[in-house]
């Protein structure tokens, strides 16, 4: 698992005002920090190292080692608020990972073997993507960066759901536990385009007339 840390330090003033002076003057990200049977805590991050942290995939994904005033805290990021239209990052929200915490967070899905899938391959058919990523819960210790989905021996016609994949040691995939499939990537033929059936009936059609 990626090990990623970020140095914070403990907010004084609150409120709209002292947010928009910390980051128009000191380039500094208001944030907080909550969770377990501590009282949430008002921090704040500078802006450059929270936004090239958040150019990794990962970093939405993996527990945070965030050192406030010098003492390390294990969190995950689980909120964020942007700017509408300039690369800005107004506000973060982190939940204390403890260890004896169960974490719900989303982790993304990645596909394997789509080139070579059999569905595209042998069948001339085209991999379309329902989900990015899934709600898992696990302990900290056991949260996984991503979930691999292999898709070598998917055909066409074929939905590739929640169910079809294993999920890692220690995860629960929440959709099925909510007793919902969610269907993760599908394999059609492409517009315009025929499978080996349609022509083989076709050529059979042409020698009967």
């Amino acid at each position: 698992m990626s090990d990623f840390r970020l140095s914070a330090s403990v907010r004084e003033e609150a409120g709209k005002g002292s947010s928009r002076r910390l980051r128009r003057l000191e380039g500094l990200v208001p944030a907080i920090v909550y969770g377990g049977k501590t009282e949430p805590k008002s921090i704040q991050v500078a802006h450059k190292d929270l936004k090239r942290a958040l150019e990794e995939e990962a970093f939405y994904s993996s527990v945070i080692t965030l050192e406030i005033d010098g003492k390390d805290e294990p969190v995950i990021l689980k909120a964020l608020q942007r700017h509408p239209a300039k690369p800005i990052v107004l506000h973060a929200d982190f939940q204390r990972a403890s260890k004896d915490t169960t974490l719900k967070v989303h982790v993304p899905l990645h596909f394997v073997n789509e080139a070579t899938c059999k569905g595209v391959k042998l069948q001339g058919g085209v991999i379309h993507h329902d989900a990015v990523e899934v709600e898992v819960s696990c302990s900290p210790g056991d949260l996984p960066e991503y979930i691999e989905v292999d898709l070598a021996d998917a055909e066409i016609d074929q939905v590739i759901h929640l169910s079809d994949i294993k999920a890692p040691k220690g995860v629960t995939f929440l959709a099925l536990s909510h007793g919902s499939d969610l269907p993760l990537a599908s394999i059609h033929k492409a517009k315009g385009a025929s499978t080996d059936s349609d022509a083989s009936e076709e050529g059979e059609a042409s020698d009967d007339a």
